[in-house]
């Protein structure tokens, strides 16, 4: 049997797959499913902790993978379809793409900014510049709130504990909340479980995101998601794929679906993963509606596969930003 091929190689290999249809409407609801009833029903929601909010299961992500779309037509093609296809957690950064991203973003949600839960992140770690990229955030995504704002990337302790003193980041993250700027707050991590864990334990969060494969990576797995669900926080696991990493045929790799259906089997609301190809979207969007929980045993078979690479990936992922494609 051949080999499946990975996500990398198949990056490689793809030329633009949204540039084979046409402009002018070829990514409208029902050309690609066209049997199915209810499109925008057709992922399962989830409840995403204490919010209250459900959400798909499967998450879009706007970083680095979003940002090999070459023209804001594709991109915003894809947005459209991924909204009228199901998926309604969206999820961006201020610096992904150097504000391109959430721009992309703002062209779509001027029209269908109720129809999603849209997500921004923050990396400033002081209360002024924080505030100061929260403003360019809204006016780039073209709306007046957030439904949650994350602390993007929490890295290691001293990291948790700078977010926490007088008069900074976590203090304004309250604030905004407070003033219905943002409906939740949160903050995403894919560094150190531990780290992340003594956040949720420390700080009144309503959400995380964190690096969840089956790797287990970080000790996230074993030591946050365990901890945020003592809280009833929501979680959103990253990094399934780790930057596929994990994808393809031999030692510490497995395929997207076993991937995917690992992250998705955990305890999470929802699953948020960087698609670069329209073909990748609609692939991850077949197996977000047709998703079956692992067994046990087949989550230790994937674990068991891949477990070689967490050394690897856990040096990666400390040095590892998501403005860059690699």
């Amino acid at each position: 049997m051949k080999d499946p091929i990975s996500r990398r190689e198949f990056l490689q290999k793809t030329t633009a797959s949204v540039a084979t249809v046409t402009v002018a409407g070829s990514l409208k609801t029902g050309v690609l499913f066209s049997d199915a009833k209810d499109l925008k029903n057709s992922i399962p929601k989830r409840m995403l902790g204490k919010t209250g909010v459900q959400v798909s299961q499967l998450a879009f992500g706007g970083g680095s993978r979003f940002m090999m779309y070459k023209s804001d037509e594709e991109a915003i093609q894809v947005l459209n379809w991924v909204i009228d296809n199901g998926i309604n957690y969206l999820d961006t950064a201020h610096v992904y793409g150097d504000g391109e991203s959430e721009r992309r973003y703002g062209m779509v949600m001027k029209d269908r900014r109720q129809e999603v839960f849209l997500v921004t992140k923050l990396p400033a770690r002081d209360a002024e510049n924080f505030m100061r990229q929260f403003e360019l955030s809204l006016k780039r995504l073209q709306t007046d709130h957030l439904d949650l704002l994350h602390i993007h990337s929490l890295g290691k302790m001293d990291d948790v504990d700078k977010i926490g003193e007088r008069g900074g980041v976590y203090e304004m993250l309250t604030k905004l909340k407070n003033e219905k700027a943002t409906r939740f707050i949160g903050f995403t991590s894919h560094t150190d479980g531990a780290a992340a864990k003594a956040a949720i334990e420390r700080y009144d969060f309503d959400c995380c995101m964190m690096q969840l494969n089956a790797s287990k990576a970080g000790n996230f797995e074993d030591l946050a998601v365990p901890a945020a669900r003592k809280k009833n926080m929501g979680v959103v696991a990253m990094k399934a794929t780790a930057q596929e990493k994990l994808l393809g045929s031999g030692a510490g790799k497995a395929t997207i679906e076993e991937l995917l259906r690992y992250s998705m089997s955990l305890p999470v609301a929802a699953v948020n993963i960087g698609m670069p190809s329209f073909e990748m979207v609609k692939q991850n969007v077949e197996l977000a509606r047709n998703f079956k929980p692992l067994s046990p045993q087949e989550i230790r078979t994937i674990q068991d596969k891949t477990t070689v690479a967490r050394a690897g990936l856990e040096s990666f992922f400390v040095r590892h930003s998501d403005t860059r494609t690699g």
